[in-house]
């Protein structure tokens, strides 16, 4: 698709937006399994159900997006960052890991140099590997706190969802005061993408492909 020469940012979400999954659980699957046998697959498991009927029930999204998190107290952060990079490796070269049509959307915007920004509730082990690949400079995502080389379970700040990614887009968009919010895109797939999504000009609701 042509572009125009203006600055612009792009901001996009990433599971089910960029990529095919939903890139929590399904890590959470495999480094349980991969580090610690059937007993962590079936820990995970337990973890994954539990999240699932209670946000069916009606826990927040947010909520939900704590909970998981409490999964990962005690767990050493350098296992974790060491997992995430074989989680990249081998779930990227299957096919279908990417969207294909978000995906050709972010080479076309890079091309037309635009700045590229993966907006998640997502952390950055995960996400980082992915915002290489496609070319993001910026991640803006969740931020599990640390106890010296471990994980708490807690976060530092509000789970990166609804709000939070509306508070976030527009902070970075703050820091280019030469771009216009008008020229920018965004891309996501949920009712909670719909804050970050209504602070730019161009916003991609991907799925059912309409225009937001």
């Amino acid at each position: 698709m042509p572009r125009s020469e203006r600055a612009r940012l792009v901001f996009t979400d990433v599971d089910e937006t960029l990529i095919t999954r939903k890139s929590l659980l399904d890590f959470l699957d495999f480094y349980s399994a991969g580090r610690y046998g059937a007993e962590g697959a079936r820990r995970a498991a337990r973890v994954r159900d539990d999240l699932m009927a209670r946000t069916a029930a009606g826990l927040p999204r947010a909520d939900a997006n704590r909970e998981y998190y409490r999964a990962w107290r005690g767990e050493p952060v350098a296992a974790v960052e060491e997992w995430a990079r074989r989680w990249f490796t081998e779930r990227s070269a299957a096919e279908g890991f990417y969207v294909r049509e978000v995906a050709a959307e972010l080479r076309g915007h890079r091309a037309a140099g635009a700045s590229i920004a993966l907006v998640s509730g997502s952390f950055r082990p995960l996400l980082q590997p992915i915002a290489d690949a496609v070319g993001a400079e910026h991640v803006l995502c969740a931020r599990p706190e640390r106890c010296g080389r471990v994980y708490t379970g807690a976060l530092i700040g509000a789970p990166v969802i609804g709000e939070e990614k509306r508070r976030l887009v527009r902070e970075l968009l703050a820091r280019y005061a030469h771009i216009d919010p008008a020229d920018c895109y965004g891309y996501g797939d949920d009712a909670s993408d719909l804050p970050m999504l209504a602070e730019v000009g161009h916003a991609v609701l991907v799925g059912g492909g309409a225009r937001v």
